[in-house]
């Protein structure tokens, strides 16, 4: 199952390539992936690479305390050329015009 987008810089540079990443649950599949995003998008899907991101251990500065954050998934899904998901669309600039000051 498909939890959320991922929107950082790196994801919005591979989004410009046709490659969009995807937060997904534990035990979701390559191809329950391919399906949700044909469904809630209706997109063609090439290829599904999934990542597991290590967890990592926090410390709070006030207890001393240490905490194991969780593991997290991420699901990378290659479209056709020329399909885009809405998400991942950078907004375009607006050119700012100068003012002339009169004489």
């Amino acid at each position: 199952m498909i939890l959320k987008p991922i929107i950082t810089e790196k994801s919005m540079n591979l989004a410009q390539a046709g490659q969009f990443t995807f937060a997904i649950s534990k035990n979701t599949t390559k191809d329950q992936v391919k399906t949700s995003l044909h469904q809630l998008f209706g997109v063609d899907v090439i290829k599904v690479r999934v990542l597991r991101c290590a967890s990592k251990t926090r410390r709070s500065a006030k207890s001393r305390a240490t905490r194991q954050t969780q593991v997290r998934i991420k699901a990378i899904a290659t479209l056709k050329p020329g399909q885009m998901i809405e998400y991942f669309k950078v907004p375009e600039k607006k050119s700012k015009k100068k003012k002339v000051a009169k004489k």
